[in-house]
């Protein structure tokens, strides 16, 4: 007896089974990148979630990191999130019971807590590296490197101007 392999589709209009096109090729776009990006998504939590974090919490441990031993304040972790993360101190709250972060409020500011990873946290990320190096080549290693450049070109001009006109809406509110 054989499996049948269900097709994979070419494209985000057969991936989801629409029947008319997109208004504009920009909501195509916009919708192909929102799928993509949870695609993405579910790849590395495949990695992380195994070992009992979310991709949240994966990104967070990766921004700490980063900071190394100084760490950083809560809100600056927040800004520097991929994913807007409303509730950040609960994230950290979780982080901190499974100790693989430590957070200390600042002697010369109360209001400002510094949060560090801790030597477990370390030790998960260097166990997850290599995984996540795994995933994401595997996932765009179909790509030539000019396309890869070309890809995080587009992404990154996408993302400058949108982020221009959320703060330009938000003052004019």
């Amino acid at each position: 007896m054989t499996t049948k392999v269900p097709a994979v589709a070419k494209n985000i209009v057969q991936e989801l089974k629409q029947t008319k096109p997109f208004p504009s090729k920009a909501q195509e776009v916009a919708v192909s990148l929102m799928r993509t990006a949870d695609v993405l998504r579910r790849l590395v939590g495949a990695v992380v979630e195994p070992k009992g974090i979310t991709v949240q919490q994966y990104n967070v441990l990766r921004i700490l990191r980063g900071a190394g031993k100084e760490g950083l304040p809560t809100l600056d972790i927040a800004e520097r999130m991929i994913e807007t993360a409303p509730g950040i101190t609960r994230l950290i709250d979780r982080l901190e019971t499974k100790k693989l972060v430590s957070r200390e409020r600042c002697p010369t500011d109360r209001r400002q807590v510094f949060c560090r990873i801790t030597k477990s946290g370390l030790t998960l990320l260097d166990k997850l590296d290599a995984p996540m190096l795994e995933a994401t080549d595997s996932a765009l290693g179909h790509l030539k490197k000019h396309e890869l450049a070309s890809l995080i070109d587009l992404l990154d001009r996408t993302r400058e101007h949108g982020n221009r006109q959320f703060t330009e809406r938000r003052r004019s509110q």
